[in-house]
Order: structure tokens, then C-alpha cells, then sequence
């Protein structure tokens, strides 16, 4: 995939699914750029109309590592529609039945490694699955909660041990 870029989203386009171009929105990431042995690669494939992103490779947690994840950076102009913010997460998934994670990184981030996070599992049948932000949990710092409008970096990651990572995801969609 093409190289990470920011994107600023419309109170209207809450939904993103994969398509042709979303390549030069994500990037894949991989513990081995802290010395970490984790390997893997993300596809961009195509179901009949249906675009996604499809992360695979071995989580490893030697050298301190265990992490593959496909990122994006992401900015909301206004995280509020009718005096409601932003409540979660909806992605539309499939897997190998394994346990992934999705990790947001925000501006008031304290650290390098400080993160909210939330897990899901993936099955071999395509499935939208909601994680409310109430659900995040801040890893290493949790003194605060995941607010909408402070969110800089969105990835869908496969993390914490050792294991096979095979996720698709096809839509990312922001609910009120």
C-alpha cells in the first residue's frame, strides 16, 4: 500500500469503504521498525464490487515485538452532528477466528506506544462489528477517555502474541 496520508472527513461521509484508490490513504506497519521480527504485507483485493484491504503475516513477539497493522492517518473537522459526538467504530470483517485489535492513536497521546485500544475476532464469514468508544481502553497512560475529535491514527492491527494474522476489512464507518 501507498504511503500514509491525513484526510479530513464530512459530518455527512462517516463511511469508508475500500476501493481502488485506498491505497494512498493506508499503510502497513510492522514491529521492525523497533527491532521487532514481526513480517507480514497488506493486499488491496476485490470481492465482486467489494474492495478490502486484507492484512496477513506472522505476529512474533521476540525482540520485543508483536505487532502487523494497517494504519491511516485520519482528522475530523467537527466530530459533532445535531449536539451528538461521534459513539464508535463499525467495520465490516472476516478472518481466520482470531482476536485483532484496532488501535487509536490521538493529539494527546503522552508517549510513543500510548494508545486506545479495543479487540474484535474475525471469522471466515464477512460480519459488521460495532466497538462503541466506551469500549476503548488507553494502554500504559489510562487517566482519559477516547474522544472523536482528538483522534490523529486509525489501524487495524494484529497484536500481543505469538499467532497467524489473516483480517479483511472492508468498510470503516464513524457512528453518532
Amino acid at each position: 500500500m501507498a504511503a500514509m496520508s491525513s484526510k479530513s472527513i464530512a459530518d455527512e461521509d462517516l463511511a469508508f469503504p475500500f476501493n481502488s484508490d485506498s491505497g494512498k490513504y493506508w499503510q502497513y506497519i510492522s514491529d521492525q521498525v523497533m527491532g521487532g521480527v514481526s513480517d507480514g504485507k497488506v493486499t488491496l483485493e476485490q470481492d465482486g464490487e467489494m474492495y478490502y484491504a486484507r492484512l496477513t503475516g506472522n505476529v512474533s513477539t521476540r525482540n520485543n515485538g508483536g505487532v502487523i497493522q494497517l494504519r491511516t492517518g485520519i482528522s475530523f473537522s467537527n466530530s459533532e452532528k445535531d449536539g451528538k459526538n461521534f459513539q464508535g467504530v463499525r467495520l465490516n470483517v472476516r478472518g481466520n477466528g482470531e482476536t485483532y485489535d484496532i488501535h487509536i492513536i490521538t493529539n494527546d497521546m503522552a508517549y510513543y506506544g500510548d494508545f486506545y485500544s479495543a479487540s474484535f475476532q474475525a471469522d471466515s464469514d464477512w460480519k459488521m462489528i460495532e466497538l462503541p468508544f466506551n469500549s476503548f481502553e488507553r494502554k500504559r497512560f489510562n487517566v482519559s477517555k477516547l474522544e472523536a475529535k482528538n483522534i490523529r491514527s486509525f489501524a487495524i492491527a494484529a497484536y500481543g502474541r505469538d499467532f497467524k494474522s489473516d483480517v479483511s476489512v472492508s468498510t470503516v464507518e464513524f457512528y453518532y
